[in-house]
């Protein structure tokens, strides 16, 4: 496997004074990785709001990652400027997929650094990839944001496609909401301790007919779910049929970002009808109950992401409840071999 060393400079990287790479040194690296993240989001006009906790917590529930060969961070003068971490997945058709997220710091781009890094990524990403056998293909793949003009650039210049676009929408809380009743003998419950296996089993069977999907145990992924702070069951909105749950919208509120932005907003996300209950209008119906719970509480405006071809209509659903369009973002991918 790839080992790196204290002031090591890889055989790709540009010969600029003052430039290492390193592997990860655990917890003592969050500050330094948080710091490249902010400087990042900021030149790149990507909003996000990260904590050391938030950073804590993500690496405490790795899948298939193991920091210790898996990262790499960039160093100036023994100063972090950057970073990037690879794990793998397999989708739910079978196709592999090799993960890499980076960031890098604005003052150190366009120097081949990134290069090097990915170059470095992919590499280990191979390693991996040795060990697995698919027949339905191995990918590498990354994402973009529609505003991170020049991480796009530097996909595209190694061989990375878009894949798949998505939108980020928002909905203003003040527009007219459209009439959209339950159907028929379903109901809208609260959601108790006792419904967070089912309801994860019920989003993770609705979701298995996306693009990309991948399988998600509850024993994997509760952890991570429950400690996040967003972690709000009152605000979701699950729809029962009887003892069956037949679609749901796990809202939730960031109040870090909404403190960050000045704003006031509440996410209608984790949109999901289970097959028998499709072309019912329920999640139309559950969407509309979920904003108008929002303006309630004060909120001024609801947002959400979605696959832009996304085969169930998901994208016409939130346009006709006066969903618009704010940001296209990218998931990339390039075939391994």
């Amino acid at each position: 496997m790839l080992t790196l060393h204290e002031n090591t400079l890889l055989t790709e990287s540009p010969a600029i004074p003052g430039l290492a790479f390193r592997g990860f040194a655990g917890e003592s690296d969050y500050p330094k990785m948080l710091a490249v993240i902010e400087a990042s989001k900021h030149a790149d006009k990507v909003e996000r709001s990260d904590t050391l906790d938030d950073i804590r917590r993500n690496y405490s529930h790795l899948t298939n990652c193991d920091p210790a060969t898996d990262m790499l961070f960039a160093e100036m003068n023994s100063e972090v400027i950057g970073y990037n971490r690879v794990w793998w997945e397999k989708q739910d058709d079978g196709a592999l997929l090799y993960n890499v997220v980076g960031f890098l710091h604005p003052d150190w781009r366009r120097k081949r650094i990134g290069t090097a890094m990915l170059q470095h990524a992919e590499a280990r990403m191979h390693q991996i990839a040795a060990q697995h056998e698919s027949g339905a293909g191995k990918f590498f793949q990354t994402w973009a944001n529609g505003s991170e003009t020049g991480r796009q650039a530097l996909l595209e210049s190694q061989g990375y496609r878009p894949a798949r676009y998505f939108f980020e929408m928002n909905r203003d809380i003040q527009e007219p909401l459209p009439d959209a009743p339950m159907p028929p003998g379903l109901e809208v419950r609260p959601v108790t301790e006792a419904h967070y296996r089912p309801i994860f089993e019920a989003a993770n069977e609705a979701f298995r007919d996306h693009w990309g999907f991948v399988e998600r145990t509850f024993e994997e992924e509760f952890p991570h779910w429950i400690e996040d702070p967003t972690f709000n069951p009152s605000l979701w909105k699950i729809a029962w049929d009887g003892e069956q749950i037949a679609g749901m919208v796990l809202n939730f509120v960031s109040q870090n970002e909404n403190a960050e932005y000045g704003r006031k907003r509440g996410y209608t996300e984790g949109i999901s009808v289970r097959r028998p209950w499709r072309k019912l209008g329920l999640a139309r119906s559950l969407l509309v109950q979920s904003i108008a719970m929002f303006k309630e509480m004060g909120m001024d405006e609801t947002a959400l992401g979605v696959d832009a071809e996304n085969l169930s209509g998901a994208l016409k659903l939130y346009q006709g409840v006066g969903y618009k369009e704010i940001r296209r973002n990218m998931n990339y991918r390039k075939p391994l071999d």
